[in-house]
């Protein structure tokens, strides 16, 4: 029987095993893959642009950071629109308009017409991940909310795997604008799968100004003023600054001495994000059992010890820590981002468009920050560094222990339920 009642009055939401429920499931799949095959689409073929456009590497890669930027700067302007109309509607247009642009980007005549496209494009992009976690709170049961949480994240994990494999192998026979093009073609399959799968939402009813209720601003004051929802807040900041980091520079150190290995093998290395989508997969029935917070702080833990085996000169070792630092950072980003769908009571789409901000926020901050450390430093000192990160969000995550939402109780698996 399919359970889809408004949460406002007490409903429950898709029961597990209902048809709304893996329509749901099936419709949030198809958004994170076709979200993030475009957001990172360009990542792959960034030497063919600087080829094309006769520039510098670091000025191609302004393609990436133009559409991670746009997509962070308007996640909040998104998470407003959602509110007054509706978060399938807001998925379904943000989908539509970045797929049409992403299919516009090939024929780019330079690199600042590209860069322009990209940029309105990650704006765009905003609209899914802006809103996700508060549509999935509404319209599935609190009890199995982490689970499908995670099966939305590990289709952003496919996303951003397919983007980069699909115009990386096109781009090798006919070029840059081809293996972007493809990704686009790849994202249009995935906004049809949306449209034909995505049940109608029952959770929620949009806002309009004439119904009252706080304005936007307001909401986003809210949304700061649970100490908790900071906590969650700061998971997203500096694990994704940690993650983005090993990722950014662990080829650097692969390349150089002791190891001397070539791109190619560097490139087969990184297959570990395939550790991320097991991680978001299972470790729902993981929350259902332990709860949040030990899922938590474990994930943490995990990556710790990992970037710590980083440090040890054998390639196996290498490989492995690698392997568990992605599986444990996946785990605590979906803990913590399915957590602001309970955690947030009035203000959802916009907690979860300020986890999106700052998770996007410590991806190009501190990310970039990482990489002043490797440069001055090596990589030893950026280990460091990424414990430091690692070590904030531990202290932070510890205080969600004995810090209750203002207006919810919480059962012994940590689960928010409406007094």
């Amino acid at each position: 029987m399919d359970h889809s009642l408004t949460r406002e009055h007490g409903g429950t939401g898709h029961s597990l095993g209902s048809r709304g429920y893996w329509r749901v499931m099936v419709a949030m799949t198809a958004a994170g893959i076709g979200t993030f095959a475009q957001l990172y689409a360009v990542q792959a073929v960034l030497p063919g642009l600087a080829d094309t456009f006769d520039s510098s590497a670091a000025f191609a890669a302004l393609s990436v950071s133009f559409a991670t930027g746009g997509l962070a700067a308007f996640t909040l302007v998104w998470s407003g629109v959602a509110d007054r109309f509706g978060r399938v509607t807001v998925m379904a247009t943000a989908l539509t308009i970045s797929t049409a642009l992403g299919l516009a980007a090939p024929f780019s005549p330079d690199m600042w017409v590209l860069l322009v496209v990209r940029a309105a494009q990650g704006a765009t992009l905003g609209g899914v991940p802006a809103v996700a976690m508060a549509y999935l709170a509404e319209e599935i049961d609190s009890g199995h909310l982490a689970r499908v949480a995670g099966v939305y994240i590990a289709g952003n994990a496919v996303g951003g795997m397919s983007g980069r494999l699909v115009a990386g192998l096109v781009a090798d026979i006919g070029g840059w604008r081809w293996g972007v093009g493809a990704d686009s073609l790849l994202a249009l399959v995935a906004l049809l799968v949306f449209l034909a799968a995505v049940p109608r939402p029952q959770g929620f009813v949009p806002k309009r100004r004439r119904e009252g209720g706080p304005g936007l601003a307001r909401r986003v004051v809210r949304s700061f003023a649970d100490p908790g929802l900071v906590a969650l807040y700061c998971q997203a900041l500096f694990l994704m600054g940690a993650f983005v980091t090993v990722y950014n520079y662990l080829g650097f150190r692969m390349t150089g001495e002791p190891f001397g290995l070539s791109q190619t093998v560097v490139a087969f290395l990184f297959a570990a994000y395939l550790a991320g989508i097991v991680a978001s997969t299972t470790v729902g029935r993981v929350i259902e059992r332990a709860g949040r917070h030990p899922v938590l702080l474990a994930s943490v833990a995990g990556m710790v010890l990992s970037v710590a085996a980083l440090l040890v000169p054998s390639l196996v070792v290498v490989a492995l820590a690698l392997l568990a630092f992605t599986f444990s950072f996946f785990a605590a980003h979906t803990t913590a981002s399915a957590w602001i769908g309970h955690r947030a009571a009035d203000t959802r789409a916009q907690a979860a468009a300020l986890y999106t901000l700052a998770y996007y926020g410590g991806s190009s901050v501190l990310g970039w920050l990482g990489g002043v450390v490797y440069d001055h430093f090596g990589w030893t000192a950026l280990s460091g560094y990424v414990v430091l990160l690692c070590a904030v969000a531990a202290l932070a995550g510890l205080g969600l222990r004995v810090r209750r939402p203002p207006e919810h109780k919480l059962n012994k698996r940590g689960t928010a339920a409406s007094t």
